[in-house]
């Protein structure tokens, strides 16, 4: 193998048949105009949903109450999820609004 090349023989060894390109580089250079024509759709298709045969839901239990140690009702939260902490969360977030003092007494799975 010979070990010193050429600039032609490494052209040729990397990028193949130097002649091709030479014949296309040499030819005159035409303008192609294809008519692109852009579609927009006609009608956005509406998804399809998918009915859920199963959604994870947990049932939050709470005691809750305005004043300390007074008179308390017990409220009942569903949430979306099977994080028992996420759950807790959500419930204790959603009865702050409306009362002072919340305790959660269970959360069970549905």
């Amino acid at each position: 193998m010979n070990k010193e090349l050429t600039e032609e023989e490494m052209r040729r060894a990397l990028f193949g048949n130097g002649e091709v390109s030479t014949q296309a580089s040499t030819c005159g250079v035409q303008e192609v105009h294809l008519d692109v024509v852009i579609v927009p759709p006609a009608k956005a298709v509406a998804k399809k949903r998918v009915s859920k045969a199963f959604t994870p839901r947990l049932r939050v239990t709470l005691k809750v109450g305005n004043e300390f140690e007074g008179e308390t009702y017990e409220i009942i939260h569903e949430a979306d999820t099977l994080s028992t902490l996420l759950a807790e969360q959500e419930a204790t977030k959603v009865a702050r609004k409306k009362f002072r003092y919340v305790e959660v007494i269970s959360v069970k799975s549905m």
